[in-house]
């Protein structure tokens, strides 16, 4: 069932399940301590996607709220992202390895493929009763020297996890977007044949 709230902004033109459409990134969270048992719950989705040769290029770095890596992770975000991701329950920063395995070969579809596991995460994250946020707002150079991540691997996005709280509890410039935005029509999006084509979407 396509959450109430949802419903007002969201009208998909084709009947579907009703999780990918109330997934939505929300930016206010709840004070909420998460259970490893539900947090790698998460990463257990992802980890289930599909990949070019099985070879499965993506990995997450993560920190909970309150550890002993949590401000590693949280400074490496830009000033408008950290006014909001502070009662996040975790952060993770997500990296792709630009290699196959098998033969060290580079592999084109590494970040193609590194984003269906974040989808199998964030639909995942709404099955549980939680929200997340991808963000492209942070210090890529800086996560990638902090953190140690090998030149080998692509620094892609970082993601907030948490309990959605009350848009009241955003700054008033970010209240008027805390609701889940549209999307493109179809006719836009799909094409038959070759590229410009235009599809009559009924």
């Amino acid at each position: 069932m396509i959450d109430p709230e949802v419903q007002k902004t969201r009208k998909p033109t084709y009947e579907i399940n009703p999780l990918f459409v109330n997934r939505w990134s929300s930016r206010s969270f709840e004070s909420y301590e998460i259970k490893d048992k539900e947090l790698f719950a998460l990463f257990e989705a992802a980890r289930w996607a599909p990949s070019s040769f099985n070879n499965q290029p993506w990995r997450f770095i993560y920190a909970k709220r309150g550890s002993a890596h949590w401000d590693s992770l949280f400074e490496l975000l830009d000033d408008y992202n950290k006014q909001w991701c502070s009662d996040a329950s975790a952060l993770m920063v997500v990296i792709a390895k630009k290699t196959f395995d098998h033969n060290n070969e580079p592999m084109p579809t590494n970040q193609f493929d590194t984003g269906s596991a974040w989808e199998n995460l964030a639909l995942q994250a709404v099955t549980q009763g939680l929200a997340t946020h991808a963000m492209a707002g942070f210090d890529h150079k800086k996560a990638r020297k902090n953190l140690g991540v090998p030149d080998e691997y692509d620094v892609m996005a970082m993601v907030v996890v948490g309990k959605r709280g009350s848009k009241e509890r955003l700054p008033p410039s970010l209240k008027e977007r805390e609701i889940p935005n549209g999307r493109k029509p179809l006719s836009e999006i799909v094409m038959e044949g070759k590229f410009g084509n235009k599809v009559n979407m009924k």
